[in-house]
């Protein structure tokens, strides 16, 4: 097995592992609305995990790259020119899914859980479209809907005490399961921050992969062996 060969079999199981992961985080939020309302879509987490950026972007249109890919540790289907070629090319469907799963948690951190941007949870705006996905400020990127003592503190919280405790200290007691807005943050916050990384990882074993195999294309690979030990 040639290095291109190498490096393509390791990108298989890297793709693999990603994908998995990708579906797996994507339904996190799917799943535990399902348990806590017992319905579809009634009081989501958010919009985004709805517009299925792990399961679409980072999980079915990978597929294709990483059983392409996977051929190549048997020498099936990447033990020649052409099927080198075409493992880069499939890696294009691979980086526009990856590129797909960042966009939408780039957006989701950026807007936040529905809880924060409305008192009843309105999927009103959750209707997918890309000029959502190109109306990306980066400006709005700060987290503060997760970082801030509350994203639906009262009016007057700067000057608020419960039971002793000051505005400056609320934040020590925020970040668990026991209220729905601090749920919702945390979920929201660790499934599209999870999200975000494997597209980035993803992005990167596709480029890698469409260089690598326009190498093999050009330098060739090994002739298969007549018999395989």
């Amino acid at each position: 097995m040639t290095c291109c060969e190498g490096w393509t079999s390791c990108n298989g199981f890297s793709l693999l592992f990603l994908l998995i992961l990708g579906i797996v985080l994507n339904a996190i939020p799917l799943i535990l609305n399902f348990v806590d309302e017992g319905k579809v879509f009634h009081n989501p987490i958010s919009c985004f995990e709805w517009w299925f950026p792990g399961i679409i972007g980072a999980g079915v249109m990978v597929i294709p790259a990483t059983t392409m890919s996977l051929a190549a540790r048997k020498r099936a289907c990447c033990n020649n020119r052409t099927g080198m070629f075409l493992s880069s090319l499939l890696n294009v469907i691979t980086v526009i899914g990856a590129v797909y799963c960042m966009l939408v948690s780039i957006l989701a951190l950026s807007e936040g859980p529905l809880i924060c941007n409305s008192q009843e949870n309105s999927t009103f705006n959750c209707e997918f479209s890309f000029k959502n996905l190109s109306d990306i400020d980066p400006d709005s990127f700060n987290l503060q809907w997760f970082f801030s003592e509350s994203c639906v503190a009262p009016p007057d919280f700067d000057n608020l005490t419960i039971n002793g405790v000051t505005a400056s200290d609320w934040r020590k007691h925020t970040l668990n399961f026991d209220s729905e807005e601090n749920k919702h943050r945390v979920i929201h916050f660790s499934v599209f921050l999870g999200l975000l990384l494997v597209g980035i990882l993803e992005l990167l074993f596709g480029l890698s992969q469409m260089a690598i195999g326009f190498l093999g294309c050009l330098c060739g690979v090994t002739k298969r062996r007549s018999r395989i030990v």
